[in-house]
């Protein structure tokens, strides 16, 4: 049976921390930002804690 391949999609979206956590940036960010307020785009350029059962899944797909 062959390697299982690495997601590179997923290894370019998420960081893991050193506890084993997994970290993502927030969506709507890219553009259209002039009609946003500067308090979310602030909230919105903040990295975040991914949740539990969506962690599980990524680090299965990474064979982590």
């Amino acid at each position: 049976m062959g390697k299982m391949k690495t997601r590179k999609s997923i290894i370019k979206r998420f960081k893991f921390t050193k506890t084993g956590k997994v970290l993502r940036r927030r969506a709507f960010r890219r553009h259209l930002n002039v009609k946003k307020s500067t308090k979310r785009k602030a909230r919105l350029s903040r990295i975040v804690k991914v949740e539990k059962n969506y962690a599980k899944k990524i680090k299965k797909v990474l064979g982590r």
